[in-house]
């Protein structure tokens, strides 16, 4: 077999930009090189390179821009480069997240399997959001024309079926970690701290955070709060995500606070490590990375309750799961963490045996296998 995949994004000194999709990319592939040829296909990319790393061909392509309809044409630039190579390198199917629906329009000549990630649509319906009809159109359409289609949970897999009418039958192969390299550290805690990681956005509830984060400094004035991710502007404001979550936060909580911006994958592992607590009031996912990566490393949770939620946690023993509106009860369920430590260890150490049982690579690895072995028969 060889296996490719579209992506926007990827974990490499080269590429552009890196997130969630780009990261469970390279931990499937991580595994997938012993069983078959990999080749990942990153566009939108500042220069032209293709390189091979520890077995896996990783092709950057350059962004075009086109006088007219530049989405059309550079999706017909990326059809035509993909193509050279399915046929000199006998690629046997091609897997395409469903963002903003890269592969409409595309005719590639192999399979293609999109892999629900959450598409715009889908997160516009969690957040009750106004969406352009250029991306739901696109969307559509690649879900539509595509040979297959799998998700990361059953519930983008029923959420994206509703939302594009689709009859099709989709598979859920979640998102995979490597549970050796995010392994806990001993650390002699000196301070008590709250985080959060993930980019600084509404989706993912950061604006709920300074209202917690109030609450628990009545009991805990000396915690700390610690921030990382990129900041976004707010696209109901205009404003910076941070500078509106600083506006929310009492002068206590605000002095007790500190953002640091975008981390790279090692001083990341480090910050997980330290902390306490670690919250995760997101309104929109569909299999969250962060989640695993604070779970493997057998760190306490407090998440919201939301659909895909219930695929990753236990609530009460790989965590907590809570309303991200009900800001006493998050509240209320970090204290209970702050203030116990044996709880916090029990809690850890059960959801980093959920990661081995459901979400470590050698098991997501072997269903991806079988999948793309039932594809070539």
């Amino acid at each position: 077999m060889h296996i490719a995949f579209l992506t926007s994004e990827y974990p490499h000194e080269l590429a552009s930009r890196s997130a969630g999709i780009g990261a469970s990319i390279k931990n499937i592939t991580s595994g997938l090189v012993k069983h078959a040829r990999v080749s990942i296909f990153i566009y939108g990319q500042d220069k032209e390179v293709v390189i091979k790393e520890n077995g896996v061909t990783l092709h950057f392509i350059k962004h075009k821009k086109f006088k007219f309809f530049s989405w059309y044409f550079y999706r017909k630039h990326l059809q035509n480069y993909i193509n050279s190579y399915i046929t000199k390198e006998y690629i046997t199917a091609i897997e395409v997240p469903d963002w903003t629906g890269v592969s409409a329009f595309m005719n590639l000549k192999c399979p293609i399997v999109i892999k629900c990630h959450g598409s715009d649509t889908y997160f516009c319906a969690l957040e009750k959001r106004k969406q352009k009809f250029k991306n739901f159109f696109l969307e559509k359409k690649a879900l539509k024309s595509a040979d297959y289609i799998l998700s990361v949970s059953k519930f983008t897999a029923e959420t994206t079926k509703r939302l594009f009418n689709l009859s099709k039958r989709i598979e859920t192969i979640p998102n995979a970690i490597d549970s050796t390299k995010f392994i806990p550290k001993p650390i002699a805690e000196s301070k008590l701290t709250i985080l959060y990681f993930g980019t600084l956005i509404r989706k993912k509830g950061v604006l709920e955070i300074p209202l917690y984060l109030n609450k628990v400094f009545k009991d805990y004035p000396d915690c700390q709060f610690i921030f990382a991710g990129s900041d976004v502007l707010d696209y109901e404001t205009n404003t910076s995500t941070w500078e509106l979550m600083t506006n929310l936060m009492t002068n206590v909580v605000k002095d007790n606070s500190t953002w640091l911006g975008s981390l790279p994958y090692s001083e990341m592992q480090d910050l997980i490590n330290q902390a306490s607590v670690i919250i995760f009031p997101s309104y929109a996912e569909a299999m969250p990375m962060t989640w695993l990566e604070a779970m493997s490393m057998k760190k306490a949770l407090v998440t919201s309750d939301i659909g895909w939620a219930k695929e990753v946690m236990i609530d009460g023993e790989t965590g907590y799961m809570v309303n991200p509106k009900n800001h006493n009860e998050f509240a209320n369920k970090i204290k209970a963490l702050l203030g116990d430590e044996q709880l916090r260890q029990t809690l850890g150490t059960n959801a980093r045996e959920q990661i081995l049982k459901k979400f470590d690579n050698n098991i997501v690895l072997s269903n991806y296998i079988s999948y793309y072995k039932k594809l070539t028969l």
